[in-house]
């Protein structure tokens, strides 16, 4: 029995088994799925805040170049104002100095005119006389102006009691007789004269002008004349009624020199222009005192005058001795040397202002011992 029961098969349990829970297995999914959802939500906050702060970093960096700038344009500004200033304060401490040095200079100037007598003064004006006096001769070239000058200045070292002053007065009456001795230039009228040419020049009209080569007369008709003279009484008779017929119209002037061509409207036109100019430069001669353009412009003149216009004519033959007379005129006269007298008077003063400091000098040493 127990052997038989031994070799029975094993019973099978007809219980199904039981099922596995799935929820944690969803639980961990759902978990898992938040959490990714949240790390996203966190990735994706992380990188807008990393977006702003770039733009933030950006936009500081772009006001960071911004001040810059403008400081650094603000400091160039001030660099430049600081600059001006500067030379501003060194232009005033330069006009404080040279005020301050004319100041100086003044106060001398007013401590010197204090020491002064009458008797300076006068030395002083004379020297301004004789000084006006050397102008007016050397560079004006004016007898009258420097004569006059030099006479007040006389009249001036007259009034004063300087006994030193008659060396001066001495050389002062040899250059007032020098200068009386020459025969003064009116240049004013020698120029008035000029002008008075060159308008007579523009009146001058074309019957002035010589024209001796007129139609119908011309040099090879006298040949021709000469060579027919064995033609027959004809031609004779008829060439003699053509000369009676032309000596009605036209009328045949004879030179003894040289047959001179006739000038046209255009030569009479440069003429008169070439004359003109002649006589400015005499006029200009004369402002300067040069004797030798003065003349050679005049000679110019009346050489073609004597050329191109008929001297028989009467404005022709006043303006020619017009222009001889005013040949004759001398516009540079040698002038003397008038600078010793402002050289001695210039010594004089020199002296007296020696003498003027050394004795001040010695009272204000004369005071300090009285005071010591």
């Amino acid at each position: 029995m127990t052997e038989t029961t031994n070799q029975l098969p094993v019973p099978v349990s007809k219980e199904t088994p039981a099922r596995q829970k799935l929820w944690p297995l969803w639980l961990v999914a759902l978990l898992s799925l938040i959490i990714a959802v949240a790390l996203a939500l966190w990735s994706w906050q992380q990188w807008n805040n990393h977006q702003a702060v770039m733009q933030t970093l950006q936009d500081l960096r772009q006001d960071t170049a911004q001040l810059e700038d403008l400081y650094g344009d603000r400091g160039s500004q001030q660099n430049q104002r600081l600059q001006a200033l500067e030379e501003k304060l060194a232009s005033q401490r330069e006009l404080i100095a040279t005020q301050q040095r004319q100041i100086d200079h003044n106060a001398r100037e007013l401590l010197e005119a204090g020491n002064r007598t009458r008797t300076d003064w006068l030395l002083a004006e004379a020297e301004y006389l004789l000084r006006i006096a050397n102008q007016r001769l050397m560079i004006e070239k004016d007898i009258r102006g420097a004569l006059s000058a030099l006479q007040a200045a006389d009249e001036v070292l007259a009034e004063s009691d300087d006994i030193g002053v008659y060396p001066v007065r001495q050389q002062l009456a040899k250059e007032i007789l020098a200068l009386k001795g020459i025969a003064g230039v009116d240049r004013t009228g020698l120029y008035l004269q000029l002008e008075a040419a060159i308008d007579s020049i523009h009146q001058l009209t074309d019957q002035a002008l010589i024209s001796e080569n007129a139609p119908g007369f011309m040099a090879g008709d006298q040949s021709s004349d000469a060579g027919n003279t064995g033609a027959g009484n004809a031609l004779t008779e008829a060439w003699s009624e053509v000369k009676s017929t032309l000596k009605q119209v036209v009328v045949v002037r004879r030179l003894d020199e040289k047959v001179k061509p006739l000038l046209s409207p255009d030569q009479s036109a440069y003429a008169r222009l070439n004359l003109q100019l002649m006589l400015e430069e005499a006029e200009l001669a004369v402002l300067r005192g040069n004797q030798a353009l003065y003349e050679r412009a005049l000679a110019k003149a009346r050489s073609a005058i004597d050329e191109w216009y008929d001297v028989s004519h009467p404005r022709v033959s006043a303006l020619s001795d017009s222009l001889a007379e005013l040949a004759a005129k001398n516009v540079d006269p040698e002038l003397p040397d008038i600078s010793q007298s402002l050289d001695l008077l210039k010594e004089r003063l020199a002296g007296r202002l020696n003498a003027t400091s050394d004795g001040s000098t010695s009272n204000a040493s004369g005071q300090g011992g009285d005071e010591s």
